[in-house]
């Protein structure tokens, strides 16, 4: 049997097809023992290896012998059982990197979303946990500054001159700060500050009109709003806290391998890789 090239298996009523080279990744595995007719509990049935285990946890084996890699879903508990089939196909490397639960489960991302209306004037400060997560979502948000003559903050037309963008304020990497609104008058001039957030195209420069969108892109983002409170009730300052399953930078791991004479490439040691 080792001479073949593609390989059928029957993991507990679910089929798999994959090469021989994939299931050989590891040659003290059960798995490459098998082609060799060396293991009785793998039976041959009309060309297909059967074996009775959960044919769902063995996608995630298979996973894992063609990109030598560990990548699971946000929602996937099922560690120790996955750990179990693991050890019993023999692949020692892969048991030991699920038993380092903590390295593999989605870790929870907060942001928070401070809003003050003051006046004419709306406040946005935007903290965050993870600041990869900041950086993007600053690099939607444009403020853009332009002068009035004769309106009122709350007019939907921007001025008929050109605006100018503005950068934002990123007191560090793991939070923001802008604001919309009328900054001052002279005389019967206004120069006020428009928010843009992608992908919506619109200029707007209402505090609430703002705060809404924004809150909505979040969501539409995978975020979910957990809370809502008011931190200053003279100042009319409120916070928004959202949450959202993030994967950890160790969730892929990585099985460094040198080859061996076979041409079969033994597992040598593991490392975690950390996404950048």
């Amino acid at each position: 049997m080792s001479n073949r090239e593609v390989v059928v298996l029957s993991v507990g009523g679910v089929r798999f097809v994959t090469q021989a080279s994939t299931l050989q990744q590891f040659p003290e595995s059960r798995l490459a023992r098998m082609l060799n007719d060396e293991d009785w509990e793998f039976k041959l049935v009309n060309g297909e290896f059967f074996v009775d285990r959960d044919g769902t946890l063995f996608s995630y084996i298979m996973d894992f012998l063609r990109t030598l890699q560990v990548s699971l879903p946000t929602d996937f508990s099922d560690y120790q059982r996955l750990q179990r089939e693991a050890e019993f196909y023999g692949l020692c490397p892969l048991a030991n990197l699920l038993s380092q639960e903590h390295l593999l489960k989605p870790r929870p991302e907060i942001l928070e979303v401070r809003f003050s209306l003051q006046e004419m004037q709306a406040f946005f400060r935007i903290f965050g946990s993870c600041s990869s997560t900041v950086g993007t979502l600053a690099e939607q948000i444009t403020v853009f500054t332009g002068q009035q003559s004769g309106q009122s903050w709350n007019s939907p037309f921007p001025s008929q001159k050109p605006l100018v963008p503005l950068p934002l304020e990123r007191p560090s990497h793991h939070d923001m700060v802008f604001q919309c609104g009328t900054d001052y008058s002279a005389g019967d001039h206004f120069v006020a500050r428009y928010v843009s957030i992608k992908p919506d195209s619109r200029k707007l420069i209402n505090g609430t009109n703002v705060l809404g969108l924004l809150l909505d892109t979040l969501l539409k983002d995978g975020f979910r709003l957990i809370s809502t409170r008011t931190v200053s009730s003279e100042e009319k300052v409120e916070c928004y806290s959202f949450e959202r399953l993030q994967r950890p930078a160790g969730l892929t791991v990585m099985v460094n391998q040198t080859l061996g004479s076979s041409g079969a490439a033994p597992a040598k040691r593991s490392q975690v890789q950390k996404r950048k």
